[in-house]
């Protein structure tokens, strides 16, 4: 299921790939993105697995999907509906209908260690982002994880040159249910009051956060 973003709801299946550029504090993923993990697969044999599954929609994710070299050749042999999860620092011409950006707020940088320094330097590329606004259907997803989040999306939206601020979505930071109810129910209300849309994460709201939902 499809729990985040403007299609949130949509059976889907997902095709997440290991590897990252970068190291979120908050990660969810680790498995594929800090200490990334599985075997490598054709693309004929990845294609031929998720098409068994009889959706209509593909989610090409991470980890960071376009750092594979083969994610132009994965996504053209879909058929369906393919969305790539991005975290919108890396720029391919992917044949995709929906581009889901998440760009990384400074709530994301690691508190210490060896990739602070990295990441904080990469989190951001607003070269990439419009790129992707002036070739793509898109979205752009920031997570949210307090007020002070806020001035900082407003002040990378307004670096950009051009963009649907009804194609902005805001979604709560957490993985448990309580989490996301508390920080959900101010957030949607700065939704309404600043013209955003508002994403769940119906992952967690319907099955925990657990691997494989």
């Amino acid at each position: 299921m499809q729990g985040e973003g403007g299609l949130a709801g949509v059976p889907s299946v997902f095709i997440r790939t290991s590897g990252c550029n970068l190291r979120c504090s908050w990660c969810d993923s680790a498995y594929t993105s800090w200490e990334p993990e599985g075997e490598t697969e054709d693309i004929e044999d990845v294609v031929e697995r998720a098409e068994e599954h009889g959706a209509d929609h593909y989610v090409v994710t991470g980890g960071e999907p376009l750092l594979q070299p083969d994610v132009d050749e994965l996504c053209a042999a879909l058929n369906g509906h393919v969305t790539v999860e991005t975290n919108a620092t890396v720029y391919r011409d992917v044949d995709a209908e929906l581009v889901s950006m998440s760009p990384k707020l400074s709530n994301s940088t690691p508190e210490s260690g060896d990739w602070r320094e990295i990441h904080e330097d990469k989190r951001l590329n607003f070269d990439v982002i419009e790129s992707y606004i002036g070739s793509h259907e898109y979205q752009l997803k920031f997570v949210v994880a307090d007020r002070g989040d806020l001035e900082e999306i407003e002040d990378i939206l307004a670096s950009l040159s051009e963009y649907d601020r009804d194609r902005v979505l805001l979604m709560p930071e957490g993985v448990d249910r309580d989490t996301l109810r508390e920080r959900g129910e101010w957030l949607a209300e700065v939704c309404k009051e600043r013209g955003f849309r508002y994403s769940p994460r119906l992952q967690i709201q319907i099955y925990g956060n657990k691997r494989g939902t």
